[in-house]
């Protein structure tokens, strides 16, 4: 790459790089100040990898089915330019460019709906709009040889972000404990998909290290929760964590799988890396068990249960029992059976204790005389502290039909009456529920 001149203008600037001719742009002073401030950059960079300074590189394996892996070098230009971040944004080409682009009304409204917590304007003018251009840029360069094409290709993209009425918003995790085969529904702009080898760490290079391990490689682990969502263009990003988190929630009730997201989501905003945000440690954790099989009909569950979940905001005894029963995922006799005893006394105790829990889960779940009172003698192995894989089970069934139902302090009182002979036993199940070991 040629050394640019101590001072030189936008226009030499723009000479040196050989702009292609007839790209439509909406703002050429905006153009011509981000692409100095990134050919700044660049021979910044440039200068420093060439007087000893070491660019890192990721080893990364490309695994298919029926094919040979396949091993790839790549350079990590994102970490290395976001370790020099402050350095770059005191160059005299970035003061030209946040200038530029706090006198453009749409910047400003970009900046402020993507401000980040402590900082100002003009930090998320540079967070959010200048080093995500110049990584762009140099990914998609491979390094820091300049190419017009690459950042012409960026500076497109950023403009639909910084003009555009709606930002498209989006967040992936990855995803295990489950295989599918295709692409699911699960309501709330959520769906479950096979992730595409390399996808991930293709838009996120840092993306190494943060993935579950056998990730891509493993039938349980080659899918993604996704998250997309059309946002105004000065609204703020979603809750991914606390959406995704609900959604493994009522993907564990389906399915009783062991299902756990994450660590990290990644977050992109009009198809350009965002940002990485934790993943809520009670859905990043996975449970014991064995990998489960969503079908169709299993995401039409899920899809009502996420739903219902929101019934915890009013129901403090429904969050409780959900609560309970999920932390019960991860231990041993005699913590899980405590937490269960908890969870169904709070979803169905009414105030009443755990024996009246117990009778009316026999109740909502059995269907014979016979198939209640064996449910009834789980249920007291359970309060004298036994749970067997069957009997942790039976919380897990009675909290989705709670949740089906909708209504569970009337469900209580409709329990009741069928015990006493007084009406018949409340229908509440969509459809067939799975059991252990089921799907």
């Amino acid at each position: 790459m040629p050394e640019l001149p101590a001072g030189a203008g936008p226009e030499e600037r723009s000479a040196l790089s050989g702009r292609v001719s007839g790209l439509v742009i909406r703002a050429p002073h905006l153009y011509s100040s981000l692409q100095a401030f990134c050919l700044a950059a660049f021979a910044t960079a440039f200068r420093e990898l060439d007087s000893g300074g070491d660019l890192p590189f990721s080893f990364e394996e490309h695994h298919a089915v029926g094919r040979p892996t396949l091993y790839e070098y790549r350079p990590l230009v994102t970490p290395f330019l976001e370790a020099r971040a402050e350095r770059l944004a005191e160059l005299p080409d970035a003061e030209t460019a946040l200038a530029e682009l706090e006198r453009e009304p749409a910047a400003a409204i970009f900046a402020r709906s993507h401000r980040s917590a402590g900082a100002g304007p003009r930090g998320a003018l540079i967070e959010f709009v200048l080093l995500p251009l110049l990584e762009e840029t140099a990914e998609a360069c491979g390094g820091f040889d300049w190419s017009d094409e690459a950042f012409d290709r960026a500076y497109t993209r950023l403009e639909r972000s910084l003009f555009g009425s709606q930002r498209a918003y989006g967040a992936i995790a990855p995803v295990i404990g489950l295989s599918t085969g295709g692409i699911l529904d699960l309501g709330g702009g959520i769906r479950v998909r096979h992730v595409a080898t390399g996808e991930i760490s293709a838009h996120w290079p840092q993306a190494r290290g943060l993935l579950p391990d056998g990730f891509e490689r493993e039938p349980d682990r080659l899918c993604v929760l996704e998250l997309e969502q059309d946002l105004a263009s000065d609204a703020e990003a979603p809750d991914a964590p606390g959406e995704l988190a609900d959604c493994v929630t009522a993907l564990r009730l389906a399915s009783a799988g062991p299902i756990a997201a994450g660590p990290v989501l990644f977050e992109r905003v009009d198809w350009r890396p965002f940002g990485l945000r934790p993943v809520l440690p009670i859905a990043a954790t996975q449970p014991a068990g064995e990998a489960v099989r969503i079908d169709p009909l299993t995401a039409d569950r899920v899809r009502t249960l996420r739903e219902q979940l929101t019934l915890a905001d009013d129901d403090r005894d429904l969050g409780d029992a959900l609560d309970r029963w999920e932390l019960s995922l991860f231990q041993d006799d005699p913590f899980a059976s405590e937490q269960l005893r908890g969870a169904l006394t709070a979803l169905l105790g009414g105030g009443e204790g755990l024996f009246a829990a117990s009778l009316r889960a026999a109740a909502l779940l059995g269907e014979t005389p016979r198939e209640r009172a064996g449910l009834l003698e789980r249920l007291r192995l359970l309060a004298a502290g036994d749970s067997d894989a069957a009997t942790r089970d039976l919380v897990r069934r009675a909290l989705v039909d709670v949740l089906q139902n909708g209504e569970r302090r009337k469900l209580v009182l409709a329990l009741d009456e069928a015990l006493l002979g007084l009406r018949s036993k409340p229908n509440v199940r969509l459809g067939p529920l799975a059991a252990v070991g089921a799907i």
